[in-house]
């Protein structure tokens, strides 16, 4: 599956720990920035793997992928000299490349002699393995000397490399084929596999090899390619029938849709507590707080299973010390786990490190909405002392001067400068464009705060704890009274982007105040005042909100975080919206992000694309190295489909609720089946109905009680 214009338009596949990024004709190339490679546990095992045939590179004629674990390359010979003979022509070989990841990466090379005449040639696989870090990949960490890199060749099937790591872990890549082929080590540490071939007209040639990423020495069970296809594909079907269905009578709706379900599927990852969400191919595959807990809550309507690994697993790897090296308070919870040599060695902090000032809320936040959609109140006690302890780091530790409001101030000198989502290193300006110094207070992070003690009032209240409910509901209020004084900008119509260390307001008008409107922290009074800001043309581009005002000094649409559009971040935006009845508005960023994804190959909608403005007949355009798939963009279309589907579940009341149902101007039906509210499923229908849309009840269990309003 290609990943679109991000990560230089590299065809990206993934199943469990491992992926593989390449260019489209399928080859990786040695000393390449753009991400190309193998990898497993934060680590390039191949930075090389490059086909020829007759000396020269084929060139690619089609592909063709339904998921994102398996590829078919058809491809094609261009002209070479032979010895003793004419010059083989172009298109005289059909060459297939069907690659497959699972345990490890399966390739499989097909090539036929459709010249009419017999072909004498040598077909050549060149593979190299650096074992870099991720960190070395993504350019954000250069060290002065590393160890050698050894190929051998043990037997005439197998070829492996070897690195012993500054942090004592043995890897290996162990590169099998068959039929055997002449192995060659070069001298810049790889090795080439070499076959002769003798093809009479339309008779083939096959080969097939894999891949194999080892750590101190462990293999995994082979199996056949054949195999490997059929343990794949029912993983698969077994991820599809654990998510609600949903049916829509718009074939590219029902193509984004279906791509967002399998990029999420893809973005699961094997962990100590079952398969986690990892943030985006290529440069995050990793635990990340922020990302999980988000992208958990975009697709409570598809599946609630992933918002209890999440919590499970962040809970477990919540701070329990003071290491500013780490960015470590007790009841903080991580942003970023890494598996690799740097982060095991210690040479980054990243083992975990804790630089994220939103990440403990989201926590909270998370397990209300779960609770509420599933009623699971056994993980919720299990959850508690975690829930508790993050509470505790929100008011005392989070809270740095005890005026009310959460803020940060990185500690580490290997960390991040920003902890929020904007995390770029001047994201945080002032609306003249100076950086705005800490301890920063973000704006949103105050309305994480509230959502968070609103639904930790109703838990706790559930668990026994009526005194602390009580408690909590009051601190809430009390911070949203604060909050809506002393964030709000009248001259601007929107709120502050944050409070700097002297407590002045950084005064840029971003999208970050959009997600207030989702935590319900905005007075009634200025949320209409505030949805018509970020409708205006300095935010909205057509294809988006945008991070940040084009009439700020410092925007740039080709940002990362200063005139971008992000597509969670609108999905936030546009639930809020609806939150507060302004259904309208929410349609309108739903329209603009499905025509984006309309625009993306395979109907796929990147971590991010630059905020130029729409023009019509032109696509949006890309920014180069965006991850794609990635996790908060491909749960987005469900966030933003359940806030216009108006659906809301109380799962401990048995209660499901339609509010002022919606559907995308794309669309004039759409069908949800079996969505889980509590321990059961209910199955509801929606068709345009005049100006109206009706809502039909499928499906339920005696006891779930659906309103529809």
């Amino acid at each position: 599956m290609t990943s679109g214009a991000g990560s230089g338009n590299l065809l990206v596949l993934k199943e469990g720990a491992l992926f593989v990024c390449s260019r489209r004709d399928g080859d990786i190339r040695a000393g390449s920035r753009s991400g190309e490679g193998l990898y497993s546990s934060d680590t390039r095992f191949l930075s090389e793997l490059c086909l020829t045939i007759g000396g020269r590179s084929p060139v690619l004629l089609s592909s063709s992928a339904a998921c994102i674990y398996e590829v078919v390359l058809d491809l094609a010979n261009t002209a070479f000299e032979r010895d003793g003979g004419p010059p083989i022509p172009p298109m005289a070989l059909a060459i297939s490349r069907t690659r497959l990841v699972d345990d490890r990466l399966y390739e499989r090379v097909v090539i036929q002699n459709r010249s009419g005449t017999r072909v004498s040639t040598e077909m050549e696989i060149k593979l190299e393995a650096d074992f870099a870090d991720m960190f070395e990949v993504r350019g954000a960490y250069e060290r002065i000397c590393r160890g050698p890199t050894l190929a051998s060749n043990s037997n005439p099937n197998e070829i492996s490399f070897c690195y012993l790591g500054k942090d004592e872990v043995r890897r290996e890549t162990i590169v099998r084929v068959a039929p055997p082929g002449r192995a060659e080590k070069d001298s810049a540490g790889g090795a080439r596999l070499k076959w002769t071939l003798e093809l009479e007209p339309l008779q083939s040639f096959e080969a097939e090899f894999t891949v194999e990423p080892s750590l101190d020495g462990a293999r995994s069970q082979r199996r056949s390619f054949r195999r490997a296809q059929q343990v794949v594909a029912s993983k698969s079907r077994e991820w599809l029938d654990s998510c609600t269905r949903m049916d829509c009578g718009s074939a590219g709706l029902q193509r984004i849709l279906d791509t967002g379900i399998n990029d999420l599927r893809a973005l699961m990852t094997p962990s100590e507590d079952g398969e986690m969400i990892v943030a985006g191919i290529p440069w995050y595959v990793a635990s990340f707080g922020r990302d999980a807990l988000l992208t958990s809550l975009e697709m409570l309507v598809l599946t609630p299973e992933p918002a209890r690994r999440s919590l499970v697993h962040l809970a477990r790897l919540q701070a329990e010390v003071d290491d500013p090296y780490r960015d470590a308070e007790p009841g903080k919870i991580l942003h970023e786990l890494r598996q690799g040599e740097l982060a095991r060695s210690g040479s980054i902090p990243h083992s975990p490190y804790y630089g994220t000032v939103d990440a403990t809320p989201l926590f909270l936040m998370l397990a209300s909405a779960y609770w509420r959609w599933t009623a699971d109140l056994d993980t919720m006690k299990h959850l508690y002392p975690a829930l508790d302890a993050a509470l505790q780091w929100i008011d005392i530790l989070g809270d740095r001067d005890g005026d009310g409001f959460v803020e940060y101030l990185s500690r580490s000198p290997s960390g991040l400068h920003n902890h929020g989502w904007k995390d770029s290193q001047h994201s945080i300006m002032h609306a003249d464009g100076s950086p705005a110094e800490g301890p920063i207070a973000l704006v949103e992070v105050q309305g994480y705060v509230y959502m968070a003690k609103r639904g930790m009032a109703d838990l706790y209240r559930e668990l026994g704890h009526s005194e602390r409910a009580a408690s909590l509901e009051a601190e809430a209020a009390e911070l949203m009274e604060a909050f809506n004084e002393v964030f709000w900008m009248p001259e601007e119509n929107t709120f502050a982007l944050a409070l700097d260390g002297s407590k002045r307001q950084v005064r840029s008008v971003t999208s970050n105040p959009g997600h207030c409107l989702y935590s319900g922290i905005v007075d009634a009074d200025k949320a209409q005042i505030m949805a018509r800001r970020l409708m205006t043309a300095d935010m909205f581009s057509g294809w988006g909100v945008r991070t940040l005002s084009s009439r700020s000094p410092a925007y740039d649409p080709t940002s990362y975080h200063n005139g971008s559009i992000w597509p969670h971040d609108n999905a936030i935006i546009g639930a809020g919206l609806k939150r507060y009845g302004l259904t309208q508005e929410t349609q309108t960023v739903a329209t603009a992000l499905f025509d984006a994804a309309f625009e993306s190959p395979d109907s796929r909608l990147p971590e991010l694309f630059c905020g130029f403005d729409r023009e019509e007949g032109r696509s949006y355009v890309p920014y180069p190295v965006a991850c794609s798939p990635q996790a908060w963009a491909a749960a987005a279309p469900f966030m933003l489909m359940q806030a216009l589907l108006g659906i809301s579940a109380e799962g401990p009341a048995e209660l499901l609720t339609v509010h002022e149902p919606a559907l995308p101007d794309s669309t004039n039906h759409l069908r949800l089946n079996d969505m889980r509210v509590g321990d059961s499923r209910v199955s509801l229908d929606f068709t345009r109905a005049g100006l109206g849309i009706a809502c039909t009840l499928l499906e339920r269990p005696d006891h779930i009680r659906v309103s529809i309003k």
